[in-house]
């Protein structure tokens, strides 16, 4: 069986904005996230930007879903 990686955005053309995103968030938790290789950084670093994305565009969607 193929191994099938689930890292796509289901959006294609929101990579981008996902990608400037990822990078501003990681910018405000002061986890020196760069461009290319990041294999120096640890899973705790890492899974706080994934995380702290996951908790801000719930708090957008819940503000956009309130003002309707």
């Amino acid at each position: 069986m193929a191994n099938k990686s689930s890292n796509t955005a289901a959006v294609p053309e929101a990579k981008g904005a996902l990608d400037k995103f990822k990078y501003e968030v990681a910018s405000e938790l002061g986890v020196p996230l760069t461009d290319g290789y990041n294999g120096n950084l640890t899973s705790k670093q890492n899974g706080s930007v994934g995380g702290y994305m996951v908790k801000k565009m719930i708090e957008e969607q819940e503000k956009q879903m309130a003002a309707k």
